[in-house]
């Protein structure tokens, strides 16, 4: 019986090849004490998904961010790494100011908001896209720029990362969607504030489009075209 390999065909070129959708839901966590977690993933105000035990010395608990399409679970005899070892989690948010009052209302220690400029040699934190911390937020408060960050009791590390406007190709602007009232929310403000500056050039009259406009100027801002002028 032969053994020699049967070949496949390159896909990597047809469009029709990714048809299935891939969706990456779950992160695992290292974590030593389960009950400590979860008290702390509660506190953060995340959504409990799941908390199922075996007799046979196994624990899974699942907990879900707001407006996230991704879940992280930890538990006991789910992950032989390092309890404290996941670094460099991202958390997107269109307002990092509110995302970080959020947290500090309910108790949890936050770091103070910082950006960088492109630096990436330095040692303040490691597995931070830029890793020199710069205080305050991003000074034209450009997406991808401006942080904040927050560990849980094991030291597994946590980014707060604004974003606003995604960088071109990044999103189908023919599917806009907003992961929460908030975002939408936050969306139409900056939409309202944009076309407050396009009525004054425009001699400053109203302009009875402006629902075009906003919906227009939303949409771009997600997919990452240009903006409406």
């Amino acid at each position: 019986m032969s053994t020699r390999p049967v070949p496949t065909k390159d896909t990597s070129s047809d469009p029709k090849a990714a048809t299935v959708d891939m969706k990456f839901e779950i992160v695992v966590l290292p974590v030593s004490d389960v009950d400590r977690a979860k008290e702390f993933y509660a506190k953060l105000g995340w959504r409990l998904d799941a908390d199922y035990a075996h007799e046979n010395d196994f624990r899974v608990i699942q907990f879900t961010p707001p407006g996230s399409g991704c879940s992280v679970i930890f538990g006991k005899n789910i992950t032989a790494a390092a309890p404290g070892s996941a670094q460099g989690l991202y958390l997107i948010v269109s307002d990092l100011v509110a995302a970080r009052r959020g947290l500090l209302d309910r108790g949890i220690e936050v770091s103070e908001v910082f950006h960088n400029e492109g630096v990436y040699a330095g040692t303040d934190e490691p597995y931070l896209f830029g890793r020199v911390r710069l205080s305050g937020p991003d000074a034209e408060h450009r997406s991808y720029r401006s942080f904040a960050s927050f560990k849980d009791p094991d030291g597994n590390g946590w980014l707060f990362q604004e974003l606003t406007t995604r960088l071109p190709g990044r999103i189908d602007s023919a599917a806009t969607t907003f992961a929460s009232t908030s975002d939408l929310a936050n969306a139409m403000r900056r939409a309202a504030k944009a076309h407050g500056e396009h009525e004054a050039r425009t001699g400053g009259q109203r302009d009875e489009n402006w629902p075009d406009w906003y919906a227009a100027y939303m949409v771009a801002e997600q997919a990452g075209k240009e903006l409406p002028q």
